[in-house]
């Protein structure tokens, strides 16, 4: 079976591509370019508008150049077809999602297209997407003739029982990019399997299919985000394939009008979200290659902004070689792409160049730094989050820590729940799945949230970050991020003007145990590892309850206390919460990984106006201040 062929904007096994199209590897069937890292499930939520308008000022255009004889290849099936072999093709059953095998037809390609037996938009849009019949089109290329004619009854059954406009099916309509795509890969299969130049008349439905589906991608573009850029890709692709020049210089044009939304002037995609932004760069460059391909000049501000996000997601990487995980992101690992920043930041420093920062703070609403780019084992990371209010595949997850240390994972998020509209997802985008203080008496009104002040030293990093969360709600977080020991602070206040119980919550990995120690202190660890984590408060400016440290787990009344790594699978895993309530809070937390044997003494002081915390970590000594404007300072 020949597939993925053709390496776009990462770097595929064995295969490089420096911004034009590698050459097909000789051998029958049709070229299919390298499958993109694109997260799992759909794009979308059921009912929310799909429209992201683009606001900043469009790339310069640069029309398609006309009869250039170019080509538009297979952008292929992106794994939603891996769990549906050719076998269960010919028997019209499709498998998606760790969900069972499920019979869709009658086995002679008559589909039920208003099948959702398990009640799962993505299973349903995927369904829709037809990118499950790709071995089937893969093995109609190379000739199989009961594959062309099954995989052809299947796409012409869609197309009969679809009639346009579909607009009315969200799952019909979401996947119309990625089915626009199909009908294409399933023509340049025709073509092949057959040993034809032309196609026949028997399957001119296709071109008469790809016409509508180009007629619904003209009149509905979803805008500056990841799916605007495959829906124009999707256009461009018609217009290449049909000779419709019309149909290329309006997907450009969406190009280059969404391209300096979508990624900004310092790197950041619009996405809000890790797993989206390494997508992004890989669309982005696949757009590239898309226009080049066939005769269109790309310009220049799609390569220089992809190389920003290029840097953007290098020190996006934590020290364990994956993305800090953020918003609708899975656990990921970031691609070494050869010749940027990411190569480095992919290989866990074995090939490439590091990057130059060691800190990146981007306008956008994200911190992210480590302790070094040395040997990741040795190195500490950590992400913050802030910014504009979330939007697109963004949660509500202001102010929240990820860290790394040791080799291990610290502290994380609740993860990707998926896009089902269940009691899961509101958990997994809400405050309460991030490591953040939080307010469950109020509604959260999804804040703005700024960056007051930071200050980068060698040994410590110190951010201040402001925000709304709720009605008459202020929150203050301040967090200092040292080295040598590695150690996180955090200081946390809050004034309401009605009472309120206030919960700074720290989610900690599946794989620990955590135990409270005393009204101070918790402990984490995994049995018959050499580290564990400290976690314990200081008294600062108010007395501790009792009750001030509580510890959650797979608790589901409230959900509390679980972390998704994937999209299908939910763990069992331990959060801390330091508890205060009333008008006012002030909580100094304290996160120290250490050896197994390692403890942390305190002792506090006055000096002057500035409060002072003497620590011996693990038999390092280091102090931390509080000064009195509320600065949170490394002071030895």
């Amino acid at each position: 079976m020949i597939r993925s062929l053709l390496a776009f904007g990462l770097v595929a096994a064995g295969v490089a591509c420096a911004g034009g199209v590698a050459a097909a590897e000789p051998g029958p069937g049709i070229a299919i370019v390298a499958e993109l890292p694109e997260p799992e499930a759909a794009q979308f939520v059921p009912g929310a508008t799909n429209i992201v308008p683009a606001t900043a000022v469009s790339a310069k255009s640069a029309q398609a150049v006309t009869g250039a004889g170019g080509t538009y290849t297979c952008p292929g099936f992106s794994t939603v077809d891996d769990a549906t072999p050719l076998s269960s093709v010919l028997q019209d059953t499709y498998t998606w999602g760790g969900f069972k095998p499920y019979k869709v037809g009658d086995g002679n390609g008559n589909i039920n297209w208003k099948l959702n037996p398990y009640k799962n938009p993505s299973w349903y849009m995927w369904f829709h997407s037809l990118r499950w019949l790709g071995q089937g089109i893969t093995a109609a290329g190379q000739g199989d003739t009961a594959a062309i004619d099954h995989v052809t009854t299947i796409v012409k059954d869609w197309v009969r029982d679809n009639p346009y406009s579909w607009k009315a099916d969200i799952g019909a309509w979401e996947s119309t990019m990625h089915r626009t795509n199909v009908i294409i890969c399933t023509r340049q299969a025709v073509l092949s399997g057959l040993h034809l130049t032309t196609l026949p008349s028997q399957y001119s439905w296709l071109d008469t299919a790809l016409l509508d589906h180009a007629k619904f991608l003209v009149g509905n573009w979803s805008g500056a985000w990841n799916h605007g850029t495959d829906e124009s890709i999707a256009l461009f692709g018609v217009g290449c394939t049909l000779d419709r020049t019309d149909y290329m210089a309006l997907a450009q044009q969406r190009l280059n009008a969404g391209i300096t939304t979508s990624i900004d002037a310092e790197g950041s995609t619009n996405e809000q979200s890790t797993a989206y932004a390494q997508f992004n760069y890989s669309l982005w460059g696949r757009a590239v290659d898309v226009l080049r391909a066939c005769g269109a000049d790309p310009g220049t501000t799609i390569p220089a902004r992809r190389a920003l996000l290029a840097n953007w997601l290098a020190l996006a990487t934590n020290s364990l070689g994956n993305l800090h995980q953020i918003g609708d992101s899975e656990v990921v690992r970031t691609a070494a792409v050869a010749g940027t920043p990411l190569e480095y930041a992919g290989s866990l420093g074995a090939i490439g160049v590091a990057p130059t920062d060691r800190v990146g703070r981007f306008s956008a609403g994200y911190v992210f730094g480590r302790s070094g780019w040395g040997k990741f084992a040795d190195q500490a990371s950590y992400s913050i989050r802030y910014g504009p209010a979330r939007q697109l595949h963004g949660h509500s997850d202001h102010t929240s820590l990820t860290y790394t240390a040791r080799g291990r994972d610290i502290l994380i998020d609740g993860g990707h729940a998926g896009y089902q509209n269940d009691v899961w997802r509101t958990w997994a985008k809400s405050p309460f799945a991030s490591s953040s203080m939080t307010t469950p008496l109020s509604a959260d009104r999804l804040p703005a949230t700024k960056l007051t002040r930071s200050l980068l030293k060698p040994n410590a990093d110190f951010f201040e970050f402001s925000d709304v969360p709720g009605a008459g709600i202020n929150r203050v977080r301040g967090v200092l991020v040292l080295n040598n020991p590695d150690l996180v602070v955090t200081l946390d206040r809050a004034s309401s003007t009605t009472a309120q119980q206030f919960q700074t919550l720290w989610h900690l990995p599946a794989d620990q145990k955590a135990t409270v120690y005393s009204r101070t202190t918790a402990l984490a660890s995994k049995p018959g590892e050499d580290t564990r984590t400290i976690l314990f408060q200081v008294p600062y400016r108010q007395a501790l309850p009792p009750g001030a440290i509580l510890l959650k787990q797979a608790q589901t009344k409230p959900i509390q206390g679980w972390t998704y790594p994937n999209i299908n699978t939910r763990l069992s895993a331990p959060t801390l919460m330091f508890a205060r309530s009333g008008t006012t809070a002030s909580i100094l937390s304290f996160i120290a990984p250490v050896k197994a044997s390692g403890a942390v003494t305190y002792a506090t002081r006055w000096s002057g106006t500035t409060y002072v915390v003497d620590l011996s970590v693990a038999g390092v000594r280091t102090s931390v201040g509080i000064t009195a404007g509320g600065s949170l300072v490394r002071l030895a």
